[in-house]
């Protein structure tokens, strides 16, 4: 009983971050796997592939991170709209970076001989990054809380 109060103690005080890796790790799958049927078994060119990717998983990411991962209070349509382009913003931010990541491990240094692995090695070093950039964005800046909102 103990144990399960010590769990729900810690639940508590990390949730936040918790479901936001939860999604953080869906959206990557859905980036993963949109990216990997368009790259792969349709042959689109991996940067078409990775935008037509990058489209999929931010809609899914603000749609989960605006509701259930940061709980945004934001009221009215003008304060949303803020939001979803801030969020759009720094998801363009993010891939710059993942585009440069892929187009530096596949065009310049590969880091396996084989092109479709390498882009997918990439694209999973490419995630990573863009996981932390888009954390720190979503936490410090689009969906920060107001000193006076309650904490939930």
């Amino acid at each position: 009983m103990e144990e399960q109060s010590r769990l729900k103690q810690l639940y508590t005080k990390y949730k936040e971050m918790i479901l936001y890796l939860v999604f953080g790790v869906l959206t990557t799958a859905l980036n993963y796997v949109v990216y990997f049927i368009f790259a792969v078994p349709l042959g689109v060119h991996y940067e078409i592939s990775n935008c037509i990717a990058w489209v999929a998983g931010v809609i899914f990411a603000f749609l989960t991170n605006r509701s259930i991962v940061f709980n945004s209070q934001a009221k009215g349509f003008k304060k949303k709209f803020i939001e979803a382009i801030e969020f759009v913003a720094a998801r363009l931010f993010s891939l710059v970076a993942e585009m440069v990541i892929l187009w530096f491990f596949i065009d310049i240094v590969p880091l396996y001989p084989d092109e479709k692995w390498n882009s997918l090695i990439a694209k999973f070093i490419g995630a990573v990054v863009v996981v932390i950039l888009n954390y720190i964005a979503s936490k410090f800046v689009i969906f920060k809380k107001d000193k006076d909102e309650p904490k939930k």
